[in-house]
This record gives C-alpha cells, structure tokens and sequence, in this order.
C-alpha cells in the first residue's frame, strides 16, 4: 500500500518520549448528597494509551469525564495533564445548530489549513506583479508557508474530511444536509467526525459508538488503533473495547481501579478480584461474629475480670478497619423469558416483501422462521432493518408481499424508540394498564426486579432516562410470556452487566426470537442466524457473528456477481459455505456447478485485470509522489526560488500532481 494513501493524522504536540504521563488524576471524590459517586478515584493515562472507562449505569462514568474536563468540579482531588497537552471531549449529546452543511461543519476545524492554501494562492497572485525585493521576501514567505502546508497535510484536507465521513457512515449526497435538520444521532456522529480531524493529544469519548452501524464500528475502531494520541472512552461494546483497549479504568461502588489488558482480560482479573475480595471480607466477618460471641459470653459472666476482658475486646474490635463488602456478581435486574405456550413449527413466513420511501429499502424478501431459532438481523443504517420489523409486527403496510404467522404464534415486541411506552402514565400504571389481572405486590415485585423500587414505582415514564425505558420496557416483555420476540436494539443504553442477563434470558429462552443490533457481542452469544439486509436483500449466515465474519467476504463477493440473476430472496451461507438462492426459479444444483466454474473463470479473469489495474496505478502513484519531492528540492535552491517563471511552472505542477494524486488514491481505495 502506497505510504501517502494512509488517512494521515496531524502530529500530536507531545514528545516522543516512551511512557509519558499524559493525564493524571488523583484522590478525586464526588458527591450528590448522600449519593457517593467517588470515593478517593485516582488513576492516569500514559502518552498513545487507550483505555476504557467501565461500570455499570449511575457508577459515574459521565461524571468522572466532566471533572476531567473542568466541566464539573470534584469535591477533592486534582485533575493534571502534561505541559502543552490538546484535549478533545466527545458528549453523550451534542447540541451541534446552525446553518452550514455536514461538510462545511467538519470543515471548520480544517480552517488553519485551509486559510493557509488561500494564502499560497494569494501570494502567487501577489508574485506576479512584484519585483527586486518585494519579490524576494514573497518567495521566502512563500517557501516557508509552503513547506509548513506539507507539513500539515495541506494537500490531503478535502480527502480526510471525506474519508472521515464517509467512515461515520455519511454519504456523499448527505454531505450537503444542514446541520439543522440531522437527528441527535447525526449530530453525534458529526461532532466525532470533528473531534477525530482535530486529532488532540488526549480525547475523551462518551458512548461515541451509540449512533453508528456495524461498518462504521468496525471504521472507528481501525481508526483509533492507529491514532497518535491518548483516548480514554465510555463504551458498552465488548468487542469494541477488546479491539482498541489496552486498559481498562473500572468505578465500583465509588473506587476506581486499573486493570491491564482488553476487556476480557479485565472480565477474567475482575472475577478473581470479586472471589479474593469477598474471601476476605466473609474471613473478617467469621472473625468479628466470633469475637463478639466471645464478648457477649464474657459480659454474661459478670465478674470484675471478665467485663475488664470483654472491654478489652471490644477496643480491640473497634479498632479493626472493616472491609466493604463486595459488589456481588450479577445482582443486577432479574429478567427470565418464558412462553407461555409453544407455537407451531412454523413461526414466520414472508413471500417477496418489498417496501420504498424515497427510495427503495427491499425488493422481493423471503423469509422463513422456525420455531426456536434465534436470528440476528444487521445491516448499516438506513437498509430498512427497523421498517422491516414493523411491518412484521403490523405497524407499517409493506408495499408488496405477504407476511404469515404460524400457528399459536404471539409476538413481544421491544421497540428501540420505546413508543411502545405510554410519557403521561407512571411505571405502576404502565404495567397495571397493560396486565390488569396482576395484584399490586406482583407489579411492585416485577418493578423491583428491574430495579425500579419504592417510591420510583410511581414516577412518570416521560421522566425516565433511557436506561430506565429499556428496563421497563423489557419488564413488559417478559410479562408478555410470548412465544415469538421482536427486539429491535433491546441492548441500547444498557450497561455491560445488564446485558449480560439479558443475554442469558435469550439463550434459555425456548420461544423464538428475530433481534436488531450493532452489538457484536451480543449477536455472537444469542444468535443461530444471521441476516445482513443489504443491497435489498438478505443474505443469510447459519451461524453466530464470528462465523458471519469468516464467511462475510466470500460470500459478499459472490453475491456481487450473482445479484444480476436475482431482484430480491435470501442468499445463504450454510456451515460448509454451499450458497444457493432462495427463492422461486434458482437454478438446480446440478447446473448451479458448472455455473459457478464459469462464475469462476470470469471473475478469476477480472481478478487479473483488476490486479494490472491496480499495479498500474501505484506505479503511477510512485513516479508522482517521486516528482513531488523532487519538485520540493527544486522549490528550496536560490537559483530556482529567485526565478519567478520557474516557480510559478513548478507550483502549478506541484498543484496539477495534487490533484492528480487525490483521484489515483480514491481509484486504489476503490481497486485495493
């Protein structure tokens, strides 16, 4: 791979220097009343370190970032960072307004750049009618700001903002889209675009992966292994964090502790941690019962001695530094999924099901559901996954096609928007309008089970965060006793734990399940099929994600050359990677052998001119980048820079290789 193809970042300030400290955080502590955040939490980040910030939903992982960032104030403690350190902070929310345009937005940190070029061009102009001395000291300035755009990377802005947006999964139609009209998703993903061109020497992400599909995940995380700086992220993804993390800062119960390694290798110390923790506090517990055993028996006594002993003890207890007893595992929400009776064999059916907006989002789907199966459908956003759902579910009419339910098939539906949810009821009235044959005490107790007690029972749902829907919303679906669920994103604002007895509520689950979700995590541990809705269609993987991944390449890459044969249907991938098409008319697989060497021979052949293709264009590649430098020498020798004629030759050479540079890279992305 030619080196100048690479998304180049701007250098960070920092020295290279091995084992920086780039951020240090000591003895903070944080308090709302009575609700102690942090309790004493120091940790720090080393220079090009990537750590995670992890606990579960309320630990104060937000709040831990805006004291870093001097957006909140501790209520002890010190936040330093190294001499000359750039921070960038990405919100959960970003309140991003005005009238400019996607790329206009993520421009804006471009303008140092930018306003550099327009000086070049200015000075050019300028050059041409100046002479003698005026003309030497324009070529010097013009020297030196040259050098000091190549230096940034001048040449290459245009592409890195497009390259960005593109791998935050924008399009270039949408590049035009004002800022105005995005969704706070959007926004989100406009605002990291822009933090991730800035490139500062520390940046602090809060959940930056929440609005971004599979593809997109899969982007950011290349993007960040290979980022200069420091990066210390909020994230629930457990692929993700294993991907980018190297440590992992955990807040339980008020105490912040480092672990090294990915997030598995912090799951794995963490249990052994919990395990050694919780020997040691029962150890302590046995010892403090048994003294003041001891201490009661000699009080009962009531001798002069033996009161004086059992004093002595009890000084002596006093003066014991008490452990805190562990967080236990798993005693977060209680969820079991149970169907209240079994459906047919036959649980789905859906026949040539096609759906159009502006444009098209599918044509001709088939599909079929058996019984107990546990399918995860993924594609990037705006494929049509949530659309397809509700037109299952009947929210929404589909254009063309049929949808069939099999026999005693009864649907719970969990709805990513919570629309499902009523904003003017309370929790208490959510659940008791819904299951009227429930007491009080089974409705309190399931809102319990979802950590929803006491008072809380009786707030308005319009005031819950979105954590809180998600639990409520998955306390009515397993109130639902369905045989047949319909989640679309159930993990979203879930924290790690949680989801964890979510996935454990799936996989003992006997009904059957068609799930949503970017979390890759999740799709590896509950899914027996995958469906990727993509090119208006589906294809189709008999596994869970780490086999979608194996197969994904090789089988996108013949579903390429066999779409023209198919407008819609499902392309599968079974475990011995046969591929057939579902739907009416496919060819037998007698004739599908012989088709599929012919397939063979032509796409071997598009393979080699492809690869010419591809040769040809680095060397094309090379001998530019080469004449670009060399034209730099050029540019730097007094007998060259004091010839206005030449250097306006070689600038415009130097400007027309740019360009040219620009589409050969676009044409090796595209043939690489």
């Amino acid at each position: 791979m030619p080196a100048s193809n690479m998304m180049r970042m701007p250098a960070p300030n920092l020295k290279r220097i091995e084992n920086v400290m780039i951020l240090d955080c000591h003895n903070i502590c944080k308090a709302f009343g009575t609700d102690v955040l942090l309790k004493g939490a120091s940790f720090h980040l080393q220079e090009h370190e990537k750590a995670a910030l992890v606990g579960i939903n309320g630990a104060g992982k937000t709040t831990f970032l805006r004291i870093i960032m001097g957006l909140e104030n501790a209520d002890e403690g010190e936040v330093t960072f190294a001499k000359g350190c750039s921070v960038g902070y990405l919100a959960q929310m970003n309140m991003l307004s005005g009238g400019r345009s996607i790329y206009e937005e993520v421009a804006q940190v471009m303008q140092p750049v930018i306003q550099m070029e327009e000086n070049l061009r200015r000075m050019e102009a300028q050059m041409n009618q100046a002479s003698g001395a005026e003309l030497e000291d324009l070529m010097e300035r013009y020297h030196q700001t040259q050098t000091h755009f190549d230096q940034m990377g001048g040449y290459a802005w245009k592409s890195e903002i497009a390259g960005v947006l593109r791998g935050l999964g924008f399009t270039d139609d949408e590049f035009h889209k004002t800022v105005d009209t995005l969704s706070g998703g959007q926004k989100t993903r406009v605002a990291l675009g822009k933090l991730l061109l800035e490139a500062p020497d520390l940046m602090l992400l809060d959940e930056p992966i929440n609005h971004l599909d599979l593809h997109s995940i899969e982007w950011l995380e290349n993007y960040l292994l290979n980022y200069r700086g420091a990066v210390l992220v909020v994230a629930h993804d457990r692929y993700f964090l294993n991907k980018v993390v190297s440590k992992v800062i955990e807040i339980d119960q008020g105490h912040v502790t480092s672990f090294a390694g990915d997030y598995s290798a912090y799951s794995e110390k963490k249990k052994q941690l919990r395990r050694a923790q919780l020997r040691a506090w029962q150890n302590q517990q046995d010892q403090i019962r048994h003294q003041e055993e001891v201490i009661a028996k000699l009080r009962s006594f009531n001798r002069e001695k033996s009161i004086r002993r059992a004093e002595s003890r009890e000084k002596m207890l006093d003066r014991i530094d008490r452990l805190e007893k562990p967080s236990e595992e798993r005693t977060d929400m209680h969820l079991t999924l149970q169907a209240r009776i079994e459906s047919g064999k036959d649980v789905l059916s859906v026949s040539g099901l096609s759906k159009s907006f502006e444009f098209p989002l599918f044509e001709g789907l088939d599909l079929q559901i058996r019984r107990g199966e546990r399918i995860a459908l993924i594609g990037n956003n705006g494929t049509g996954k949530s659309t397809l759902l509700k037109i299952l579910i009947g929210q929404i009419d589909a254009d063309e096609g049929t949808v069939t339910l099999g026999t005693n098939v009864h649907i719970g539906y969990y709805d990513q928007e919570h629309q499902i949810l009523h904003p003017q009821k309370t929790l208490f009235q959510e659940l008791q309008d819904e299951y009227p044959m429930l007491g009080n005490t089974r409705i309190r107790d399931t809102l319990a089970a979802f950590l929803f007690t006491g008072e809380d029972v009786f707030k308005m749902v319009s005031d819950l965060s979105g954590g809180e829907r998600g639990r409520l919303s998955l306390a009515k679906l397993m109130l639902s006793q369905a045989n047949f669920l319909i989640l679309d994103e159930p993990t979203n604002h879930l924290d790690i734990l949680s989801k964890e007895i979510l996935e454990d509520a799936i996989c003992s689950y006997t009904g059957t399940v068609l799930c949503v979700s970017h979390d890759r995590w999740f799709i590896n541990r509950t899914a027996t099929r995958i469906l990727d809705l993509t090119g208006q269609t589906l294809i189709e993987y008999h596994g869970n994600y780490d086999y979608y991944l194996e197969k994904h390449e090789e089988l996108t890459n013949r579903f390429s050359s066999m779409k023209s044969h198919s407008s819609g249907g499902v392309i599968a991938a079974s475990n011995t990677a046969h591929l057939s098409m579902k739907k009416s008319g496919a060819p037998e697989e007698a004739s599908a052998g012989r088709m599929d060497w012919e397939k063979q021979k032509k796409e071997q052949a598009m393979a080699r001119k492809k690869e010419a293709m591809l040769r040809e264009t680095e060397e094309r590649i090379t001998a530019l980048e080469e004449r670009d430098a060399r034209i730099d020498e050029l540019l730097a020798k007094e007998e060259v820079y004091s010839d206005l004629q030449k250097v306006t030759e070689l600038t415009e050479e130097k400007a027309g290789i740019g360009a040219e540079l620009e589409k050969l890279y676009e044409e090796w992305e595209q043939l690489g």
